[in-house]
C-alpha cells in the first residue's frame, strides 16, 4: 500500500499570501512564513515511509513550477476549496491506494501521525481521516476512496464549524478516525501555540527547527 500527500501551497507574488498574518508582521515576513512553513510539512511528509508528497499549487503549474522544489506540482484548479480539494484527491487517488491532503499552516505536525494515518486508511473498506485545527477547520483530511464530488460543496469552509460540516458531508463514504488536534496559523496570535507545540515534538526535523528560530527572531524583533 502506498499513498500520496498533497501539500496546499500559494506561490508568492502571484497569490496574496497569508493576508490575515500579513495584517499582524507584514506581507514579507507572512510570505517567509509560508515558505518555511511549507518546507517544515514537506519534511515531515518527507520521512514516513510508503508516502510520497506533492505540491497542490493555486496556481497554474508551469506558473508556480520555479517556487516550489523537490516534490512534484498538482494544480488545485479553480472553484471553492471545497471544490479544489475533491480534485487534488481525486489525482492523488489515480496513482496511490490512498491520499492526504495537507496545508501548510500547520507546520508543527508530527510525522507519527502521519503513520498512524496512512495505518488508517490502509484498509480495503472505505475510511476517512481528520487531523481538526483548534479553530474548528482541519489540518489534514485524507481518504481512501474519493467522495462525490457534490459532498465536497456541502460543507462549509472558513468557518468554526468547517469540521464538523466536512465529517458530517462526507459520513455516508466510510468510517471516520481523527487525529490529534493541532494550532492552525491564521494570525499572529496563532504563532506562540504553533511554538509550543513544536516543542513537544519528540523528533522535529531540521526544517521544523530552521522555522521555529525564524519565527523566535522575527517576534523579538516586535513584528
Amino acid at each position: 500500500m502506498n499513498g500520496g500527500a498533497a501539500i496546499f501551497v500559494k506561490t508568492p507574488g502571484l497569490s496574496p499570501v497569508k493576508t490575515r498574518l500579513a495584517a499582524g508582521i507584514g506581507a514579507d515576513a507572512a510570505e517567509s512564513w509560508h515558505r518555511l512553513a511549507a518546507a517544515a510539512v514537506a519534511a515531515a511528509v518527507g520521512v514516513v515511509p510508503g508516502l510520497a508528497g506533492y505540491w497542490a499549487v493555486a496556481e497554474a503549474a508551469h506558473e508556480a513550477a520555479d517556487a516550489w522544489h523537490g516534490l512534484p506540482l498538482l494544480e488545485q484548479g479553480h472553484g471553492e476549496l471545497g471544490e479544489r480539494m475533491g480534485r487534488v484527491l481525486a489525482k492523488l487517488l489515480v496513482r496511490h491506494d490512498f491520499a492526504l491532503l495537507l496545508g501548510a499552516d500547520t507546520p508543527q505536525l508530527d510525522p507519527a501521525d502521519l503513520t498512524t494515518a496512512m495505518d488508517w486508511l490502509a484498509a480495503a473498506e472505505p475510511r476517512l481521516i481528520m487531523g481538526p485545527a483548534r479553530d474548528g477547520g482541519f489540518w489534514l483530511l485524507g481518504a481512501n476512496r474519493n467522495p462525490a464530488p457534490a459532498d465536497w460543496l456541502r460543507a462549509p469552509c472558513g468557518r468554526a464549524d468547517t469540521a464538523r460540516g466536512f465529517l458530517e458531508a462526507m459520513t455516508r463514504h466510510g468510517a471516520w478516525r481523527l487525529l490529534p488536534e493541532l494550532t492552525d496559523v491564521d494570525e499572529a496570535r496563532d504563532l506562540a501555540a504553533m511554538l509550543a507545540e513544536m516543542e513537544r515534538l519528540e523528533h522535529a526535523r531540521p526544517e521544523q527547527h530552521r522555522l521555529v528560530e525564524w519565527t523566535r527572531a522575527m517576534r523579538r524583533a516586535g513584528r
